[in-house]
């Protein structure tokens, strides 16, 4: 699922290229279909991140150890690609304001477009990442304490309240729009101050990320519906296409979030009962493997692309296809690179270094450290 749901933010990227996005029309059919790719993809990879780190969860994990493991996941990716963003598509375009608060993944915290979308466009997710590995020990903590009873009425209150967050955010000032001087843009219009709140606002996004911990706990305490994976794959299709209809800040991650949270749930119940799947074999498990650095590298692709390599229009649809495909290869390739050659070293230097430190961990370590994208070992093969 990590890579799936990161193929989905990079259809949505290359949508908003000029060659994708056909501008002369105001916005492209294909465009249309993927216009909300991006928001979905994200809310997909908070879900999944608060279910596998639960999933994986140890009783003897002490959480500066997790805390080490997770910033030594993240971080060396981040500023591999940040150094590669802005020397190859920012340099001279960014301030120290907005610079340095993305570096330090603090750039989620403010409410400026320019911040918070500058460099590798991506990374602002990282900066909410960073925040719900920082609770998780206390909130994990506390959702276990639930009652298993009460686990589907605290998974039904926490989605509602992602649900009903378009409302609070309607109370706030509009402020600045997205698109001002375009027309042609997808968020043409649309409050950065509601947009910001609704979905890049780290506090706001713990709701997702809380509720991926009370599915995995529901799954767990063997309070699981049993919905299957094909039903649960159609909601989510449903809902997707719901969210293509419904005001903006709704389209985010409201309509989405709880078909999201029961897919994840029930392809895990599937791996429980170890019932292979079409995406079960070593290449899928590699794509999932190296979906976070694919994460991270594939804008800087695309961005390139238009600025570098000057592809902005073609009227052949096999052009914009192979061009298209050439993308994904280059992103694959550089993401199995970062991959090879930063995250992986990384985590094994890490994972060696705790289990020296801490030897009666040392299963633990193995077993956490070996999570993927967002992190953890269930649904590893599956479709982040």
């Amino acid at each position: 699922m990590r890579f799936f749901a990161a193929f989905v933010v990079f259809l949505f990227h290359l949508s908003l290229r000029d060659a994708y996005s056909e501008p002369q029309q105001g916005h492209g059919p294909f465009a249309t279909l993927v216009k909300n790719g991006g928001w979905a993809g994200v809310t997909f990879f908070f879900i999944l991140s608060g279910f596998v780190l639960t999933w994986a969860a140890r009783d003897k994990d002490r959480p500066s150890a997790f805390w080490i493991r997770r910033v030594a996941k993240i971080f060396p990716n981040h500023v591999v690609t940040f150094v590669l963003a802005l020397a190859l598509c920012a340099f001279g375009t960014v301030t120290w304001s907005q610079g340095l608060p993305n570096l330090l993944l603090l750039h989620a915290w403010i409410p400026d477009r320019d911040t918070f979308f500058n460099v590798n466009h991506p990374s602002w997710s990282l900066s909410c990442e960073l925040v719900f590995y920082l609770v998780f020990p206390l909130l994990h903590r506390l959702i276990t304490r639930i009652p298993a009873q009460r686990l589907w009425p605290a998974f039904t209150a926490v989605g509602l309240s992602i649900v009903i967050l378009p409302l609070v955010a309607g109370l706030l000032p509009a402020g600045p729009s997205f698109g001002a001087s375009d027309a042609n843009s997808p968020l043409y219009g649309e409050s950065i101050n509601r947009m910001w709140f609704v979905y890049i606002f780290p506090p706001t996004r713990i709701l997702d990320f809380a509720l991926g911990i009370l599915a995995a706990r529901i799954l767990a305490t063997g309070r699981w519906i049993r919905l299957g994976l094909a039903p649960a794959l159609a909601l989510a299709a449903a809902g997707y296409a719901v969210s293509l209809t419904v005001p903006f800040l709704f389209s985010l991650n409201a309509v989405v979030v709880i078909p999201f949270a029961l897919l994840i749930t029930a392809a895990a119940a599937r791996d429980t009962r170890g019932e292979a799947t079409a995406v079960s074999g070593r290449f899928w498990v590699w794509l999932g493997e190296v979906s976070f650095a694919f994460y991270l590298v594939h804008d800087i692709v695309l961005t390139l692309l238009q600025t570098r390599a000057g592809f902005t229009h073609s009227d052949s649809p096999l052009v914009l296809a192979a061009v298209a495909l050439a993308a994904l290869a280059t992103a694959t390739l550089g993401a199995w690179l970062l991959f090879r050659l930063v995250e992986q070293p990384v985590m094994r230097a890490v994972s060696k270094r705790l289990r020296r430190r801490t030897p009666a961990q040392a299963a633990v370590t193995a077993t956490v450290s070996s999570e993927p994208a967002s992190d953890g070992a269930v649904l590893s093969g599956t479709p982040h």
